[in-house]
Order: C-alpha cells, then structure tokens, then sequence
C-alpha cells in the first residue's frame, strides 16, 4: 500500500477514533525501527571493544575503539546506531583518536522497548561522564539529546562539539510525525497532551536553540546539507544564531544520511577537531 492511501486512511481514522490514533502516533515517537547496516559498518563495528551497560531498563551495547590519547564520543540519530558513523570512526583513528559510541535505548544491538527522547539524553549524560570526553560529534537528533543533557548537567565541559546536522524544536518532530501519518489538528493535540503527561514536561520548551544558550561547550560546529529533506536547514541555522560559540558549515549533495559518508564532510570535520 502506498503511503499516500495509508495517510488517507489514517485522516479518515483519525476523525472516527482519535484515541487510537493518538497513540498510534506515540508509538511512532517512543518505537525506533532498527535499519540494517552496510557491511562496512558491520566490519567497523567488529573492530571495536564490546560490553553491555546496563541503564534504566535497558541493556545498552557500548563500542570503544582504541587509538591515541584523544578520546570523542559519537551520539547516532533516532533510529539510527553506532556502525552508522563507520567512515568517521576509521578517519578518527587514523589521526589518533580513542573512539567510544553506544546504540541507543532500543536501537541498534541495545535491547528493544519503548524509550523517549529524555532516556536518550539521560544516558548521554552518563555516557559522557563514563567516558570523561571532552570531544563529541553527534547526527540529527543525536544533536537533541545531547544538547539536552548538557543543558541538565552544566557542569560538564566540553571542549569541541560537531554537530551533523541536528533539528531544534521537539514540536517540530511531532509536526514531521503527524505529516508523515496523517494525522489530523486535534489527534495531534492528544498526542501532546500524553507525551507532557508522560513526562511531566512543556513540550514547546524543548528546544535545541534554547539549550545551547546554557550548555558548557567552548567551540561547536553545525554542519548541515542545504537540501537536507530530513531536517530543513532552517532549523539548524537557528540553533547557530542562538549559539555565540558555534560555526556553520554549509554543504550541499550529500542529503541527510550520506553526509556521513561523504569524504569532504569527514575531512572537514577531522580539521576542526585536530
């Protein structure tokens, strides 16, 4: 069935049985799928130091590639995973660098089950305090989660952060979910209305823009395609206008997956951090 019958079917629902759709729409938002990964992530993967790191009800699967005295750590998007960052990972090694990254809650080889944004960011933080990093690069929401848990522990200090792109409002996610499924205004007020009951919080506060302002970090880079479907520029180039500290790197033909593998960007980003 083509996606465009599903919204038409979904629109029509969501007008009979807006409960139902609701949370169907929160399981899009709390339900990462897992994408299979190119065998040159696979290969990269075996190369690293695996263990099992037990946080909240998960266990996360950790990756720790061992090279120089320079450590960074690598934060992957939603539904995304460590492998996804291969080609960096085998340039940061050739320059020196001890490399450590995880799969998410419910991600990648982490054990499956519902999670959120704020466990995301939550096991950021102390992954980050594991690791004593003081260099981070992260990919899309990857940017969310970990601007968020800098901003909940401002005594963590970060020297360079690269972001790969990276959204900025969370009300902007759940636009992008109820565009992509359909939903109708009012299902999607419903699914606000569980989401800040779930977790206690203002959604319309969460945003990466504002964050930024508070977080501990000396120099920070945001580099971004301008025809990025995924994420629309735009709302990179706000967090770097709220960012005093933070460059912008414009790049184009790479879209929003490929600009992890596309050598110019990799070589650009082991020239900021070195």
């Amino acid at each position: 069935m083509k996606r465009e019958m599903k919204k038409k079917i979904v629109k029509i629902a969501s007008k009979i049985f807006p409960n139902t759709i609701a949370s169907f729409a929160f399981d899009q938002l709390t339900n990462p799928q897992v994408h299979k990964l190119r065998q040159n992530e696979l290969n990269t993967l075996d190369k690293a130091d695996k263990k099992k790191f037990k946080f909240k009800d998960f266990d996360i699967q950790l990756y720790t590639w061992r090279g120089g005295d320079k450590e960074i750590l690598l934060i992957h998007g939603w539904e995304g995973q460590a492998g996804n960052f291969s080609d960096l990972i085998e340039e940061l090694l050739k320059n020196g660098y001890t490399v450590y990254s995880f799969d998410g809650p419910s991600h990648g080889f982490s054990s499956k089950g519902g999670t959120s944004l704020f466990e995301f960011s939550d096991l950021v933080g102390v992954l980050i305090r594991k690791f004593k990093v003081k260099f981070l690069a992260s990919h899309s929401f990857g940017g969310v989660a970990t601007t968020f848990a800098l901003f909940n522990n401002q005594d963590l200090e970060i020297d360079k952060y690269v972001l790969i792109t990276t959204p900025d409002k969370f009300t902007e996610r759940i636009d992008d979910v109820s565009e992509m499924v359909g939903i109708s205004q009012k299902v999607k007020t419903r699914l606000i209305q569980r989401l800040e009951k779930e977790t206690k919080m203002d959604i319309t506060t969460l945003n990466v823009s504002d964050f930024v302002k508070e977080v501990n970090v000396k120099q920070s880079i945001i580099i971004h395609d301008k025809n990025d479907r995924v994420i629309p520029i735009e709302r990179s180039k706000n967090v770097h206008k709220n960012w005093d500290v933070c460059e912008f790197r414009e790049v184009e033909g790479t879209g929003h997956f490929r600009i992890l593998r596309t050598k110019e960007v990799i070589d650009g980003i082991i020239d900021y951090l070195n």
